[in-house]
């Protein structure tokens, strides 16, 4: 009996270190080596990913943390200027995302991903000893300048290695690294809040020195141990290398080089809008939620200690973290995304619900709102940036979809932060009942859309649209990407 392993024909005259190596389709892939070689790429690719962006949500939003370490007060900031310093950092943050992802190819995803680490964790860890407001709204610009091109650039590069069935999941582990960066920024900062006058600087201080430097220190390991593509990775064999390259050509439209024809599609592209601007409406909840969460607890008692709150932060996370995994691990299964999206909206727009009821409503009603709200609220972020890039089969296309997409859903960080001013504390009703208007217009589009490329999925099996590639060659058909009717997408 022969022995189950996948077998291949490879054509000649195949250039080393392509990006497509050409291979015929297989007569036999024996599923447990499959399963072998995706658990191979876990587990060299997602424990670097996800603890880099681990890292990025951290030093973005640990300025949460630092407010109740005196930082307004040392600062001497008052009115709006908190919110200001918050949001500033998007700007910069939005407008490097698109090039960001169109030279990251260039420059090789360890090199651009290791450099952008570096730098920005050590404008986080040197955001500890500003001494005016001005310094601060400074590092802010640099350090949005520098993170812009993390996510958008993540998201990219794990299509180089997943097929569209495999990313939901994938994806969900970046998503599960801002639940864990709340709850380490969280614990971080209950004992940071210990160090409250050593050596001379405020506890807000620490926060930022003692979170920056594990940054730029793991942006040197990126370079070592990120590869850059299928055929530099190191850690898989000569046949496992077959093995994921087909499994990526077997993708209706799959093309990995970038085509400027491409990109300008994604532009054009109705759904690349719509999917960004239901994307705003959600990610508005992330940054009003991670930044302001310290915040929104110490209103519940004033009588918590400030290590205490950042203490209260942690389960809020933690229970985030699970959810968004399972409802992920679902997804990816069922290879449905608005279904979920829809009712973790849903349950999202409950928790704030709950958040608007009088103070009579008691403590533990309004910090359980805090759990519903963070039940829905990575996968109601995090889903959609799977869900857009697996639909564009084509390399040009999703980069630029898929950093159009980032780039106006971060556009809600600006926004975000002037939803929960001091003046409103500890109810913050503004931005409760802004939340829940832009997480129903988010919840319509989303069901609208599954329903919608349901309805496509149908034509095309149907062979209702087979007339749109009449007398073309298959090498035209690929070229339609996502256009073509032999392409399904997933819904």
């Amino acid at each position: 009996m022969e022995d189950m392993k996948p077998h291949y024909e490879i054509r000649e005259n195949v250039t080393p270190n392509s990006n497509s190596l050409s291979l015929t389709t297989p007569y036999m892939i024996d599923p447990q080596v499959e399963r072998q070689l995706i658990r191979k790429l876990d587990r060299h690719i997602i424990p670097t990913v996800m603890f880099a962006y681990l890292l990025c949500f951290l030093d973005r939003t640990n300025i949460g943390n630092a407010r109740l370490f005196g930082l307004e007060a040392d600062l001497h900031m008052s009115g709006d200027m908190y919110q200001v310093a918050v949001a500033v950092l998007f700007i910069p943050y939005i407008l490097v995302e698109i090039p960001s992802n169109l030279v990251i190819k260039r420059f090789r995803p360890s090199r651009w991903l290791a450099f952008i680490t570096v730098s920005w964790g050590i404008v986080s860890t040197l955001t500890g000893i500003v001494q005016n407001y001005a310094g601060l709204i400074a590092c802010r610009l640099l350090l949005g300048l520098l993170e812009g091109g993390l996510l958008p650039g993540l998201t990219v590069y794990l299509t180089v290695f997943y097929t569209k069935k495999e990313m939901a999941l994938r994806f969900s582990y970046l998503f599960v690294a801002t639940a864990l960066a709340g709850a380490c920024g969280g614990l971080l900062a209950y004992g940071i809040g210990f160090m409250d006058g050593v050596n001379g600087l405020s506890g807000w201080r620490w926060v930022f020195i003692i979170e920056g430097i594990p940054t730029v220190l793991f942006g040197f390991v990126i370079y070592f141990v990120l590869a850059d593509n299928p055929e530099t990775a190191s850690y898989v064999t000569e046949e496992e290398r077959q093995l994921l390259l087909r499994r990526l050509q077997n993708q209706t439209g799959f093309h990995e080089e970038f085509d400027k024809k491409d990109a300008w599609m994604a532009v054009k592209d109705w759904k690349t809008w719509v999917f960004s601007g239901a994307e705003f409406c959600t990610t508005t909840m992330l940054y009003s939620y991670s930044v302001f969460l310290p915040s929104i607890i110490q209103g519940l008692n004033p009588r918590w200690t400030r290590p205490e709150i950042q203490a209260l932060t942690i389960p809020c996370y933690a229970v985030g973290a699970v959810s968004y995994y399972t409802v992920a691990w679902l997804s990816d299964r069922h290879q449905l995304r608005g279904p979920y999206l829809v009712v973790c909206n849903a349950i999202c727009m409950l928790g704030y619900g709950l958040s608007l009821l009088p103070e009579s409503a008691g403590v533990p009603v309004h910090y359980f709102a805090t759990f519903l709200v963070a039940i829905g609220l990575f996968v109601g972020v995090g889903l959609p940036l799977s869900w857009l890039p697996t639909n564009n089969p084509r390399y040009g296309k999703r980069t630029t979809a898929t950093a159009i997409q980032i780039s106006i859903c971060n556009c809600s960080g600006v926004m975000a932060p002037f939803l929960y001013p001091l003046k409103d504390s500890p109810r913050y009703v503004k931005g409760y009942a802004v939340s829940i208007g832009l997480l129903a217009v988010g919840m319509t589009t989303f069901g609208s859309l599954s329903y919608y490329l349901h309805t496509v999925n149908q034509r095309r099996r149907a062979g209702k649209e087979d007339y749109k590639i009449e007398g073309m060659s298959d090498a035209e058909i690929d070229a339609l990407g996502d256009k073509s009717p032999r392409f399904m997408y997933t819904i």
